[in-house]
């Protein structure tokens, strides 16, 4: 099955951007995963290894959207 994740920090422009992927991606065929680095920070390194460099992005069937810029994932480690 396909996969979707969803990673962001929690600023308006990531909130904006989440609630656009929960109203417009078809969960039946992606199932979607939110997650908020600033509150599950132990998944940045999972984030990086996928190649997301900032957030907003979703990853998508492992390849990587980076939507807007929020943040560096660099600026989340600290």
């Amino acid at each position: 099955m396909s996969q979707a994740i969803f990673y962001h920090a929690g600023c308006p422009v990531c909130l904006g951007a989440e609630q656009m992927l929960i109203n417009s991606i078809n969960q039946d065929k992606y199932p979607l995963e939110i997650v908020h680095l600033g509150e599950q920070n132990h998944r940045i390194g999972e984030a990086e290894t996928a190649g997301v460099n900032s957030v907003p992005a979703l990853v998508l069937d492992g390849n990587v959207f980076h939507i807007n810029f929020g943040a560096a994932l660099a600026d989340l480690k600290s």
